[in-house]
C-alpha cells in the first residue's frame, strides 16, 4: 500500500469527491529558515502530471513522487466545518 488512510479520513475524502493530493508544502520559520512538510488535500491537483496517481480503496490518490513509499498515514482531525486532513508517519529522508 502506497499510503495508509484512516477510516475517518477515507470517509471524508469520499464525501469530498474521492480524490486526495499528498504533497510537500513549505513552512517558513519566524527567524528564517524553511521546512517542507507533507500535507493532504481532499482535491485532485491542478497539474496531475507532477504526481504519481494510485487507485486505492476506491479513491484517486495523487502523491508527490518523493513521498511514495515513505510510510505515511493520512488521518482526519477537527470538528464540524473545521475538519481537515493531516499527514503523519515516518520522518522524511534527506
Amino acid at each position: 500500500m502506497a499510503i495508509a488512510i484512516s477510516r475517518r479520513a477515507r470517509e471524508f475524502i469520499q464525501r469530498k469527491g474521492g480524490a486526495v493530493t499528498v504533497r510537500l508544502a513549505p513552512r517558513h520559520g519566524c527567524c528564517g529558515g524553511i521546512a517542507s512538510l507533507a500535507v493532504a488535500d481532499a482535491v485532485a491537483p491542478d497539474d496531475a502530471s507532477r504526481y504519481r496517481r494510485i487507485e486505492q480503496d476506491g479513491m484517486r490518490l495523487h502523491i508527490a513522487p518523493e513521498l511514495v513509499d515513505e510510510g505515511l498515514i493520512i488521518d482526519l482531525e477537527g470538528w464540524g466545518i473545521f475538519r481537515h486532513l493531516y499527514v503523519d508517519g515516518a520522518p522524511l529522508k534527506g
